[in-house]
């Protein structure tokens, strides 16, 4: 594995802003004992700045639920309800006059097969779409109580772990939030703090609360800047946390190689169900997995690529094949630029595998 050398790498992050509409490119590579670590960036981001890591927060919120699996607090077979007021839950998930909404699990939730409608993506009752209002920059707030009364308006896409059904929705993970913080009792911001990021000593990790902190980068739709502070700071268990490529990395590893639950639990996550958006992937209980075609590696498969894309084109990724691991972003909400992140990963692959 030595034989990626600075030099490569280098070269390789500088490639990731060619893309037209990548302005700026952070990434980290370590494989398993540490013989390469290594961190860079091109275009307008530095090495050491931090960035939002908008859905990379989920595989933390994943790392957090099988924590507390694993110390006995909650079972992922847990109905939501037995974590979640009734008055929250009441009129979540109704098709066709039924109330689906008592069926719901934990593993549900975790594995985007609850049929709860996305907030975020899909049309409101109002026919409108949050995510091109965000992008356009109107910065407004969604807390759980907001998100809770527009999907109860919307209708849900399919019954609670119906076959072959999965949808990816970040009021999944609004409700996973929750669940944590009855849990353990704190707000979620102090959770992560207290259970996760201190014990792992990061000092750039954090769930982004003060609008008026400007240390982020700021992020790009298409070609335009953006700034969501107000947004952000209201979604943590969706998006909320902030940290640079070297904490994302700790946080990464911390995740498999299972710092905080049972090795055995990883392989229950490999549930895969195909997902087309953003991209080929497939979503597991918590968990991502790129596809790459054979095309991208004729006489080598590059084996699975586990971990977890965010909308603002940061990436925590690892490869079992090889044991290297990838973490940073492409500060590009648009997705247009995910093909940058996905073609450095695959080429240092291809050279850990030469």
């Amino acid at each position: 594995m030595n034989k990626i050398n600075e030099q490569f790498l280098k070269q390789v992050v500088e490639k990731m802003t060619k893309n037209r509409n990548v302005f700026g490119a952070a990434l980290c590579v370590e494989n398993s004992d540490r013989s390469i670590s290594w961190a860079g960036a091109s275009g307008d981001i530095n090495e050491n700045d931090r960035y939002f890591l908008a859905s990379v927060t989920k595989l933390c919120v994943s790392m957090f639920i099988l924590h507390l699996r694993a110390e006995k607090r909650l079972d992922l077979d847990d109905r939501i309800s037995k974590y979640l007021p009734a008055e929250m839950l009441r009129g979540l998930h109704v098709i066709d006059g039924v109330e689906y909404t008592g069926e719901i699990t934990v593993k549900h939730l975790l594995a985007n097969t609850s049929g709860i409608p996305d907030y975020f993506s899909q049309r409101l009752a109002d026919g409108k779409k949050p995510d091109a209002s965000l992008f356009s920059g109107n910065d407004e707030a969604w807390p759980r109580e907001r998100v809770v009364e527009a999907v109860k308006k919307m209708k849900p896409k399919f019954r609670p772990g119906q076959k072959g059904k999965v949808q990816y929705c970040d009021t999944n993970y609004e409700m996973l939030g929750a669940i944590i913080e009855t849990v353990t009792g704190k707000d979620l911001a102090d959770a992560f703090r207290e259970y996760i990021f201190d014990r792992l000593e990061l000092k750039n990790t954090y769930a982004y609360a003060d609008i008026n902190d400007n240390t982020p980068v700021r992020m790009y739709y298409k070609s335009n800047k953006i700034h969501l502070p107000v947004y952000i700071a209201s979604i943590t268990a969706q998006g909320g946390l902030v940290s640079t490529s070297r904490e994302s990395m700790v946080l990464l590893k911390a995740f498999f190689n299972c710092r905080f639950f049972p090795v055995e639990y990883l392989e229950e996550l490999k549930e895969w169900k195909f997902i087309a958006f953003p991209g080929n992937f497939y979503f597991g209980v918590g968990l991502e997995k790129l596809w790459i075609p054979r095309i991208y590696s004729s006489f080598r498969p590059i084996g699975e690529i586990l971990g977890f894309w965010g909308q603002s084109g940061a990436f925590a990724f690892h490869n079992p094949q090889t044991g290297l691991y990838f973490t940073g972003t492409i500060n590009q909400l648009s997705g247009w630029g995910h093909s940058s992140a996905i073609n450095a990963m695959v080429k240092i692959i291809k050279a850990g595998l030469s």
